[in-house]
């Protein structure tokens, strides 16, 4: 049983009537703001370093429940919670010796670890949708870390987007899809990764890579020296989805040259309307992925053609996300 049909239904009840949305250059003011809203129960956006993302205290349900309200999340998909350093994750979560070297390699940075949580974690049930694991990361942005030591909690935090739709990268990509959702946005620029984190479950003894991300299997596996097994067939952990990340636009994989009415997104040599990068570099491509999602999605277009990925490393996340788009 990987989730408790029961916080189905949460996601819906919850009002959220229209709101203002500002939004607010990264700063001193802006962190004292959104750090209040968090504190009277509210969720705000914040850049963090893969994609920007919805924060709210990860202690109070009703604090959360706006977070699945303002995206219209299925109640059965868990959020990540965002803690500052490793001391307070482990306040959290039990860490055998695969996720303590994980997270002395890895952290702060984009690599989330599903642990299993501890009884007297604090955690409202509805971030973990019902399952006896947490999924944690401490994030490198300074604007999510600023945000972390104000509020003094932790903050689960999933991408700033309607649930479904292509991850923002920008904060003009959280005010398009959730204007009147959220009060406040923190605007830092565009994100330096431009991908969501990669989730590694270490439970039992295991280790799985249940979300391909910025830090590859192979990395994972040559640090620990053990064979990295797959997810499951149930939702874990955020970004399982079969759906996911997608725009509204018909989007063809593997293409060579557009077809009638489509625009093309490029890689290498493969030329085309816009590029994920001209030199076939897979770190610029993956920070620019979901930007030119967007632009594409916004254009004239009636559908999306994208050149082929190579698979290795941090392509096989950028092909996921594509997939998961595709679909």
């Amino acid at each position: 049983m990987y989730f408790s049909t029961a916080y189905s239904a949460i996601a819906v009840s919850v009002p959220n009537p229209p709101v203002p949305t500002r939004t607010l250059p990264y700063g001193d003011a802006a962190i004292r703001e959104a750090a209040a809203v968090i504190a009277a129960g509210g969720c705000v956006a914040v850049p963090t370093e893969t994609v920007y993302g919805l924060a709210a205290d990860a202690t109070e349900s009703r604090a959360v429940a706006g977070i699945y309200a303002a995206k219209g999340r299925p109640g059965f998909n868990p959020l990540i919670v965002h803690v500052a350093t490793r001391a307070a994750a482990e306040r959290l979560a039990v860490f055998d010796d695969h996720a303590g070297r994980l997270a002395d390699a890895y952290w702060p940075g984009p690599l989330t670890l599903v642990l299993p949580m501890r009884a007297d974690s604090g955690i409202a049930s509805l971030v973990t949708a019902g399952l006896p694991t947490i999924a944690m990361r401490v994030p490198a942005h300074g604007a999510m870390q600023a945000l972390l030591a104000a509020c003094d909690r932790p903050l689960a935090a999933p991408s700033a987007n309607a649930s479904g739709t292509i991850s923002p990268t920008r904060a003009a990509h959280v005010v398009a899809s959730l204007n009147g959702r959220v009060p406040l946005v923190i605007d830092a620029g565009p994100t330096a990764r431009g991908i969501e984190s990669t989730i590694v479950a270490c439970v039992d003894g295991q280790v799985r890579l249940l979300r391909p991300g910025p830090v590859a299997r192979e990395d994972v596996a040559a640090l620990l020296g053990v064979t990295v097994g797959g997810a499951g067939a149930g939702i874990e952990a955020p970004g399982q989805l079969a759906s996911h990340y997608a725009p509204s636009k018909p989007l063809r994989l593997n293409a060579m040259v557009a077809r009638d009415g489509e625009w093309m997104i490029g890689f290498g040599t493969v030329a085309g309307d816009a590029t994920l990068s001209a030199t076939g570099d897979l770190i610029e491509a993956a920070a620019t992925l979901f930007d030119a999602l967007h632009v594409a999605d916004a254009g004239p277009a009636t559908a999306i053609a994208v050149a082929p990925i190579p698979e290795d490393g941090l392509g096989a996340a950028i092909n996921d996300r594509l997939r998961r788009a595709a679909v």
